[in-house]
């Protein structure tokens, strides 16, 4: 089932909307559940929702998906470019982005220390790294990315779908470098063959080198810490929540139950 709640959002001094799945079994029992937080949480579970009309179908996942576990979907800021700024944890110097400061670690520092307790204090959770996880797409995908290396003793578990990591290669590969990450930590990284295509189609590269060699050298980085991944790319795959949808199977098993 899912809860529809407002949050503090003490970054912009605004409220967040929350769309938490709760097993159906939740009222009717004592158990704890293990979590993952979820960003664009508008465009998780219906259509209805969704920003362009179709989500990533967690709802009907979750019904049939043999593991019971809540999912905290965080829906974004709407007004302008706000969603850029706050989903980035680095400035952000032109580019097809444009130029904007990047509030991404305040985010994820009020995700760890304000909503999470808040939320492990409302619903039966279980509380540990262990069981506690982080997800997105796009600039989603870049703040899992960052957020389970940064708050590694929080998070042991990121989806990191069509992640927009490539503008920001550097710092993040500094931050991988520098952190101290537990070898348990599971990542999933992924890109669609379309997203390459378009790169190529606009000349910015040939096809599959930048969007692909990114991803493979953050692989490559992770690994280094001895961390578990799963890189794949989603054959005609696009930068959208229709092939998202489709990985959903995919990386909930790997991060879960693998």
């Amino acid at each position: 089932m899912i809860q529809i709640q407002d949050a503090y959002f003490a970054p912009s001094d605004d409220i967040r909307r929350l769309h938490i799945w709760l097993p159906d079994e939740y009222n009717q029992s004592n158990d704890r559940y293990p979590v993952m937080y979820m960003f664009d949480g508008h465009n998780l579970y219906l259509d209805s929702d969704a920003t362009y009309g179709t989500c990533w179908g967690l709802k009907d996942f979750f019904l049939r998906w043999p593991k019971l576990m809540i999912c905290v979907g965080i829906e974004c800021s709407h007004r302008g470019q706000e969603r850029l700024s706050e989903y980035c944890p680095y400035d952000c110097h032109g580019g097809f982005l444009g130029t904007f400061h990047g509030t991404g670690a305040e985010t994820l520092d009020w995700m760890v220390n304000t909503l999470k307790p808040e939320i492990d204090r409302t619903y039966r959770t279980y509380s540990f790294r262990e069981a506690t996880g982080i997800g997105g797409s796009s600039m989603g995908g870049l703040m899992s990315l960052y957020g389970v290396v940064r708050y590694n003793q929080t998070f042991s578990k990121a989806a990191c779908l069509s992640s927009a990591a490539m503008p920001f290669q550097k710092q993040l590969m500094s931050d991988i470098g520098d952190a101290a990450v537990n070898p348990d930590t599971r990542i999933y990284l992924s890109w669609g063959e379309r997203e390459a295509r378009w790169q190529s189609e606009q000349g910015t590269d040939s096809l599959h080198t930048s969007v692909a060699r990114s991803n493979r050298a953050i692989d490559a980085a992770l690994r280094e810490k001895k961390i578990t991944t799963m890189l794949t790319m989603q054959e005609d795959g696009g930068h959208c929540e229709a092939d998202w949808a489709k990985q959903v199977p995919q990386f909930m098993d790997f991060l879960w139950r693998s």
